[in-house]
Order: C-alpha cells, then structure tokens, then sequence
C-alpha cells in the first residue's frame, strides 16, 4: 500500500504540468495585449531622446510583462511540486 505522501505527489506534478501548459498557451494573448497597449497608447518607445521619465518606466513595466509571467508560471509549477516533497 502506497503512503499517502506519495500518492498526493504523483497528483501534484500532474497539476504543476497542466499549470505549466495552460501558462504557456496563454502567453500568446499576453503578447498580443502587450502589442495592442503600446499601440493603442501611443507610447512611442522607441524613441527614448524625446520621451520623459515616466514613459519610459511605462515602456518598461509593459515590456517585462511577458518575461514576469513565464518566471510566475515556473515559480508557481515548480513550488507546487516541492511544496509536496517537503509534507
């Protein structure tokens, strides 16, 4: 008879996988969204001699959107599966 440690584990990877999947499909409509703020907003980043302070921390908030979201995604996968191993 399995402990129940290892039963719940097995469960945890299978949830950390889907998570991962669904993470990564989404990051498509996350770059299309990131695509249509610096569009719609008229945030002219890649000009950056003319622009002020503020809209290049803009720029740059809006830009590391995408990267946040993988590191999340990972983080978030990953925790769940050591989060089981240390129960």
């Amino acid at each position: 008879m399995k402990s129940k440690k290892g039963q719940t584990l097995g469960i945890a990877v299978m949830i950390a996988i889907t998570l991962f999947i669904v993470g990564m499909l989404s990051i498509n409509f996350i770059k299309d969204e990131v695509t249509r703020a610096r569009g719609s907003t008229n945030l002219d980043c890649s000009n950056s001699a003319d622009i002020s302070d503020a809209t290049k921390l803009t720029c740059l908030v809006v830009d590391l959107i995408v990267p946040y979201f993988i590191v999340i995604i990972i983080s978030v996968s990953g925790g769940l599966i050591v989060a089981k191993f240390m129960m």
